[in-house]
């Protein structure tokens, strides 16, 4: 749960601090970050799991920065400590790869290689300058054309220039454009959130894809209204002129449907993070295996956070109550929670993916492209509640590249 004033890691540029053991990863990290926030030792392979943290780096703005175990580590656990550091570099927007020790070997190509081959801005620092000669490295980076800078984070030289090499990759994770809603609202627009009190939420806070929602229409110079379901109705015999656009929570789209003019745009809230973190199209493609399910059929449910499971957990309990209901079919429905989406995901013949308000737009892009490689078909929370409610045609209305699937439905 983010607070009000962070901004959320799914909102973050990841960068990825890769490399050898003892080649000063965390030592960068480190000066990079302004503080210490990684274990720094001598000794090789201080760093085991993966550590990410969320920071403001001056003057990039806000970050995700994840230390990675050695790419050499050795035995059983290093080779699992490896499978986390290629899990890393598969979310990661950027991948920074250290060296300390003068040597450019097989495992700075093999990062260098994976990283190009997922598209992903590549920078090589050469840290601990202050006892190493990189003059034959820096010539076959050069040959290489791969960015570089030299380091030496003890005192934070070359800091500033390694800030400066990742302010200039272009379209890092498409955060340029960070808006959610800001291609179907104008300024002056009126948004009227719908937003029931969860139970998940503490109190004194709302969700985290609302607080985001209400921040990007203010950024857009609209305005925007907050009422609970209970008080829609009244709310808009109220209002002067209607509003331009009403948002919901996923659970409340019948009811928020029929309270609000059919003329009215209306969608929810798990659908615009769909939208703004993935495919879309593919999401409500996929929405129609519903129809689709035979007895038997296991349908994954991918969270990408570790909220803790209420009662009536939305995503554990209500949709699969819901899409059991809807089909008449005894369905499996598998859970898997946190940032890691599962390895194994080809016996499913379903994948419902939550709005992902946590975890970047790569990482999201990611689960989307896994199920595709794989001819699975994945939709989202909102989208597959809007479906078996009989509601999606109106909630992907307001889209303008969805007109040809509202047209046929």
């Amino acid at each position: 749960m983010s607070n009000l004033n962070e901004t959320s890691k799914g909102m973050r540029i990841a960068i990825a601090f890769l490399g050898r053991r003892n080649a000063g990863k965390s030592s960068l990290l480190n000066a990079l970050v302004g503080y210490d926030l990684a274990i720094v030792s001598d000794q090789a392979g201080t760093t085991t799991d993966p550590v990410d943290k969320a920071v403001e780096i001056n003057p990039l703005g806000p970050c995700l920065v994840i230390d990675t175990a050695g790419i050499d580590d050795i035995g059983e656990l290093g080779q699992k400590r490896i499978e986390k550091t290629n899990a890393v570099i598969k979310d990661a927007d950027v991948g920074l790869i250290v060296i300390g020790d003068g040597q450019w070997t097989d495992f700075e190509e093999e990062l260098v290689a994976t990283l190009q081959g997922k598209q992903k801005p590549v920078i090589v620092v050469l840290n601990k300058t202050d006892c190493v000669d990189y003059s034959e490295i820096e010539k076959v980076l050069q040959a290489r054309k791969l960015d570089y800078v030299t380091t030496m984070a003890v005192n934070n030289k070359g800091i500033s220039d390694l800030k400066q090499k990742i302010r200039e990759l272009k379209n890092v994770s498409g955060l340029e454009e960070p808006s959610i809603i800001g291609d179907i609202i104008k300024a002056g627009d009126l948004v009227l959130l719908v937003v029931p009190l969860d139970l998940g939420a503490p109190k004194g806070r709302l969700i985290l894809p609302q607080v985001q929602t209400i921040r990007d229409i203010l950024d857009n110079d609209a305005n925007a209204i907050v009422v609970k379901e209970r008080e829609l109705a009244d709310t808009l015999d109220k209002l002067v002129v209607p509003p331009d656009l009403v948002i919901t929570d996923s659970q409340v789209v019948l009811k928020v449907a029929g309270d609000v003019p059919e003329d009215v745009p209306l969608t929810t809230f798990s659908t615009v993070f769909s939208r703004f973190k993935g495919d879309l199209r593919q999401m409500v493609n996929g929405v129609q295996t519903i129809d689709k399910l035979q007895n038997g059929d296991k349908i994954l449910i991918a969270e990408a956070c570790t909220h803790h499971a209420m009662a009536d957990d939305i995503g554990r309990v209500k949709i699969p109550r819901w899409i059991a209901n809807y089909t008449g079919k005894k369905l499996q429905f598998d859970t898997a929670a946190g940032p890691s989406f599962p390895l194994d995901i080809k016996d499913y013949s379903l994948i419902l993916q939550c709005g992902g308000c946590t975890i970047s737009r790569t990482a999201y892009g990611n689960r989307l492209q896994a199920a595709a490689d794989l001819g699975i078909p994945i939709t989202n929370y909102g989208i597959a509640i809007s479906y078996v409610q009989g509601v999606l045609p109106r909630v992907i209305r307001p889209f303008p590249e969805l007109q040809d699937l509202v047209n046929n439905s």
